[in-house]
């Protein structure tokens, strides 16, 4: 019976019907006589967990993961998978314990005892102070030294990801170009401001910061009464120091100024990451250095675009910079410590 049975499976179906009549009309011949003889015909199957899974409930979800196949992946595919399934990093996400914790050495961002000179300079020239090497921790070398781990993760996959496209020494070049442009676009920004006209031809007809130049042109015009350039900055009593790239007046308010260049817009302030605490800490050391018989409420953070396309100026109200001021405390607390 057992050999007809599957003679007739693989020859004629339609015979089935006929032999599982005359099976089972004959008493000798059990039940369980069909089930032994499926087990001889195949293995055991194995039981799958997910055949046990409720599929209308979770149906979305067995799919995926009975259908997927891997494929051979690649650095640039990880980044796309990884901006697919957690988006844009939020680099701006500010710390719990910044929120929660105050710096211990509470110093004021305005100096109350510092006497301000009603008398107007003899020479219309804007300050310039050389930065002295002293055994001081620069604002950059803080903010570097304290980043978050998260933000320093996105850094670093950051480089990775260029060094994939260009190779050590291509990123090498990369940065150092950047550095260079941001050199030269400062360089044409004082003499704007020293000679009171537009740059020099050449420096106009430069292609490396040309797009620099006439992506800040309406912002210049609202600048006024520039007291520094360039100069050296110095809190005595925190004990750090920072290079201000400018100091004036920027729609009538006196405004410590940072000039950024970028490839890519950065139309709000939290896109300009660490920037805002910079300009703090600048802030709080001008208005403690003797060497600036004034003092500053105000920051301004101008990010120029490469393409010539309008700059984004950040302007910080004095509440602001208070914010920024308390957690560049903080940054600095836990750099010394």
């Amino acid at each position: 019976v057992r050999m007809k049975f599957l003679q007739l499976l693989s020859r004629k179906p339609e015979k089935l019907e006929m032999l599982f009549q005359i099976a089972f009309c004959q008493k000798q011949f059990p039940y369980k006589c069909l089930a032994t003889s499926a087990c001889l015909y195949s293995k055991k199957k194995k039981v799958n967990s997910y055949e046990q899974v409720d599929q209308e409930k979770y149906k979305n979800l067995v799919y995926s993961v009975t259908s997927y196949k891997t494929s051979a992946q690649t650095p640039e595919t990880i980044f796309e998978e990884d901006n697919l399934l957690y988006g844009p990093p939020d680099k701006h996400r500010d710390r719990v314990k910044a929120e929660t914790k105050s710096p211990k050495n509470c110093v004021p961002l305005i100096n109350p005892n510092k006497k301000i000179s009603l008398l107007n300079n003899d020479s219309n020239l804007p300050l310039k102070i050389a930065l002295q090497k002293l055994k001081m921790p620069s604002v950059t070398r803080v903010l570097q030294q304290t980043v978050s781990s998260e933000q320093a993760f996105y850094l670093e996959r950051w480089k990775q990801k260029m060094i994939l496209e260009l190779g050590e020494d291509g990123f090498a070049e990369y940065t150092k170009n950047l550095f260079l442009q941001g050199e030269l676009f400062h360089s044409a920004l004082e003499s704007i401001f020293l000679s009171e006209e537009m740059a020099t031809k050449e420096q106009r007809e430069d292609v490396a910061i040309s797009g620099y130049l006439e992506s800040v042109q309406h912002v210049l015009k609202d600048i006024s009464e520039v007291k520094a350039l360039e100069s050296a900055v110095q809190h005595e009593t925190l004990q750090y120091l920072g290079l201000v790239d400018c100091v004036a007046k920027y729609r009538g308010h006196l405004c410590v100024i940072d000039w950024k260049t970028s490839e890519k817009q950065k139309p709000s302030l939290k896109n300009t990451f660490d920037n805002p605490l910079q300009v703090a800490a600048y802030i709080g050391a001008l208005n403690h250095d003797p060497n600036y018989d004034f003092q500053v409420r105000c920051g301004l953070i101008v990010v120029a675009y490469r393409n010539g396309s309008p700059a984004h100026p950040h302007f910080m109200d004095p509440d602001l910079c208070s914010q920024y001021w308390h957690k560049w405390l903080l940054r600095l607390e836990e750099y010394m410590d």
